[in-house]
């Protein structure tokens, strides 16, 4: 009998959930078994708000399995990880990705548009929080933790103290709950964190046999697309929960006439934004390239944003208040 391999993931509903559809899919794509070992992260074990908790406080506990040998891979949620690259450790697959927008959850089925000023909108990123500043539309944006169904029963339970809460919709997918979005949120009014919605699959670099395997799971557009968000993320040198947004989309281009058959090129079109905490500075630019140049294509945004001033926004104190000098936006 095959022995199973061992898949490593938080215990949280969604991360047992993706994990799980991972499991499923490589057994599907290799015969080979799979079973979920539980891996407790200081993620879950701190009530604090996410942007206090550092990077990669919901990976490091995964990674230590992995680097100890009592898991042979894990997943993360993509937009989690660090940039800088782990010794030792390979991110062998992301899985096709999941639609990487917001998606509000409103009492009365309200959209954005429809909360009045002064409505309670609970978030868990510093991203969210910016972006949902910058409208300008006088929420009370309020810090929320939690797993899902903790965030959405403070909008829909019986105890619910607010009036809508942010989550990626990703996430609500993952987990069969979609239809509780009362509004899936257009990227040019929340643009999403980078990696959102896409999946990490990652094993050690010494386990070539499951490389291997694993890459059958690999979604070339989705890396295409995450490689190009986190490379911008890595230029600014900011963390996952830094008020930076990305998002690529690949698109195909013009045919390019040669040969017999029109051969049709596919172009990544990557738009990124720095918004201050407060919403009151917000830089938002754009930038198009090949999938093949996805890292350049990030880079090269980054070093314009950073070019406009993106370094002094993300240096600015998180309670910074109105009046900071608004920069503008681009793309």
């Amino acid at each position: 009998m095959t022995v199973p391999l061992r898949l490593g993931t938080r215990g949280s509903a969604l991360a047992m959930a993706q994990s799980g559809q991972v499991a499923e899919a490589l057994t599907a794509a290799t015969g080979r078994p799979v079973e979920l070992v539980e891996v407790v992260t200081a993620g879950d074990r701190s009530s604090a708000p996410v942007h206090r908790l550092g990077v990669g406080v919901f990976v490091s506990a995964l990674r230590d399995a992995l680097t100890a040998r009592t898991i042979d891979f894990a997943v993360h949620s993509y937009k989690d990880l660090p940039t800088a690259e782990a010794p030792g450790l390979h991110i062998a697959a992301v899985p096709p990705r999941q639609d990487p927008r917001d998606a509000l959850v409103a009492r009365d089925g309200r959209t954005l548009a429809e909360l009045p000023p002064g409505a309670t909108v609970g978030t868990g990123a510093l991203r969210r929080t910016a972006q949902l500043h910058a409208l300008g539309m006088q929420l009370v944006v309020t810090p929320v933790r939690g797993n899902v169904d903790t965030r959405l029963a403070r909008v829909l339970g019986p105890d619910a103290d607010l009036d809508a809460v942010v989550l990626a919709r990703a996430g609500l997918a993952r987990l069969g709950r979609t239809d509780e979005i009362t509004e899936t949120l257009d990227p040019m009014l929340m643009l999403p964190a980078p990696a959102q919605g896409a999946l990490a699959v990652e094993c050690r670099v010494d386990d070539p046999e499951l490389v291997e395997l694993l890459a059958l799971l690999d979604h070339a557009p989705s890396r295409a697309a995450v490689t190009a968000e986190r490379a911008l993320l890595a230029t600014l040198e900011a963390g996952c929960s830094a008020p930076v947004a990305a998002y690529a989309i690949l698109a195909e281009g013009e045919p390019t006439g040669s040969g017999t058959e029109d051969e049709i090129v596919h172009e990544i079109y990557l738009r990124g934004a720095v918004i201050s905490p407060d919403g009151t500075r917000d830089l938002r630019l754009s930038r198009t390239g090949t999938p093949a140049d996805a890292a350049e294509i990030g880079k090269a945004l980054a070093a314009e944003l950073l070019d406009l001033g993106a370094d002094s926004i993300l240096g600015q104190d998180e309670q910074a208040g109105p009046g900071t000098q608004h920069i503008g936006s681009t793309g």
